[in-house]
């Protein structure tokens, strides 16, 4: 009864550990826009390269979501605006789940 109680317990254990490694965290940051490239006129994608505040360090971040993506095409979010994002990173890329100016759209 004691091996199979502790059988148990060990491999719950191992489950959660296993569980929190496997999901990704948010990385939330404030920065500039140095660089928009959009994948085509009628591309879902596009990255941009923004200057974290904090670090210094530019982070390429890849936009999917349609209202963002008009925005960079009606140049209502441009190179040098001051953005709050938030991305996980995916398959090696850092895919943004938030990206908004900081002042307001």
């Amino acid at each position: 009864m004691k091996k199979t109680i502790s059988t148990l317990f060990v491999a719950a254990v191992v489950a959660l550990g296993l569980a929190s490694s496997a999901c990704a965290e948010d990385v939330k940051f404030v920065g500039v826009i140095t660089k928009i490239e959009i994948a085509g006129k009628d591309a879902k994608t596009a990255t941009a390269t923004v200057k974290d505040n904090g670090s210094g360090t530019p982070v390429l971040v890849t936009v999917n979501d349609d209202l963002t993506l008009d925005k960079f095409k009606d140049h209502r979010i441009v190179e040098g605006d001051e953005i709050r994002c938030k991305y996980e990173t995916a398959a090696g890329k850092n895919v943004s789940k938030l990206f908004r100016k900081t002042a307001g759209c």
